[in-house]
């Protein structure tokens, strides 16, 4: 069953989700006859944290990193 997300403002320019047995599949709400993409189910889970972090953070605002080791 395709969902579409809870944030999507329901103005349509969104894209549409489904859980199938082996993969994940995502669409174009605008055309739902279109092609999908489909995506492992684990790749799927680790990029909706990152984008939940993402979307976490406040525009303009770098994000932390490790300190890189300089020295030869």
């Amino acid at each position: 069953m395709w969902r579409t997300s809870t944030r999507s403002g329901g103005e349509g320019d969104c894209v549409e989700v489904a859980a199938f047995a082996e993969a994940v599949g995502v669409r174009d709400s605008k055309d739902r006859q279109g092609p999908a993409l489909s995506f492992a189910p684990a790749a799927w889970a680790a990029s909706s944290r990152r984008s939940g972090r993402a979307s976490s953070r406040r525009p303009g605002r770098a994000r932390p990193t490790a300190p890189s080791d300089t020295r030869t």
